[in-house]
């Protein structure tokens, strides 16, 4: 059971690194288009996604005592980029406010943002169903990271309709700032999690 498991928790992270790959070329494509800091921010933390689903595959081709020092690693891999993507998204959503630049509406960044919450939300209860079968804290956090994408993906789709509907130019950098917000909450919850006994994690 548990060697089918292991299997399930890979082509999890397979299909992970596959569609948060193609997520971030769209989601940064389509923010520099229009100027978008929160489709760019979202990009981003799809790259970010992409290198977590790395990580956890990597753990699950270690054995033994070296699963849980892969673990651990890989947790604070994440974490670290957690906080630098939050500065960088921060930031350029403090300027843009600062401006008043008003970003222009985007299609292509609606119908991802839609996509994204319907996969996000099944591939992350998936991901924490196969995490506490294994007791595995590296999918659990990532698990975590696939359910607060899709929680990225209602501020990016409210501050899309918004701006598009409503002309309110501030709404795309205060959705970025939330999910700036999210971002130093994962990062820290990383760390912690990375020193935390494995079923306290699950």
């Amino acid at each position: 059971m548990k060697e089918l498991d292991s299997r399930r928790a890979i082509r999890l992270e397979y299909f992970t690194v596959a569609w948060n790959s193609a997520e971030a070329l769209i989601a940064l494509a389509a923010g520099a288009a229009v100027g978008s800091i929160a489709l760019v921010g979202f990009g981003l933390d799809s790259v970010i996604e992409t290198v977590s689903g790395l990580a956890v595959l990597w753990r699950f081709r270690q054995h033994g005592l070296k699963q849980e020092a892969a673990e651990g690693r890989a947790l604070r891999i994440v974490g670290g980029t957690f906080w630098v993507l939050a500065i960088y998204v921060g930031y350029e959503a403090i300027a843009d406010l600062w401006r008043r630049h008003a970003p222009r509406f985007s299609w292509p960044g609606m119908v991802l943002a839609i996509a994204a919450l319907l996969v996000m939300a099944v591939l992350g209860v998936a991901k924490r169903r196969v995490a506490r079968r294994l007791q595995s804290r590296a999918l659990a956090a990532d698990s975590v990271e696939t359910l607060m994408c899709m929680s990225l993906s209602v501020a990016l789709l409210m501050g899309l309709v918004l701006n598009g509907a409503l002309g309110w130019w501030w709404a795309d950098p205060v959705a970025a700032l939330l999910m700036a917000g999210f971002m130093v909450r994962e990062g820290r919850e990383a760390f912690e999690n990375a020193n935390r006994p494995a079923s306290e994690n699950l």
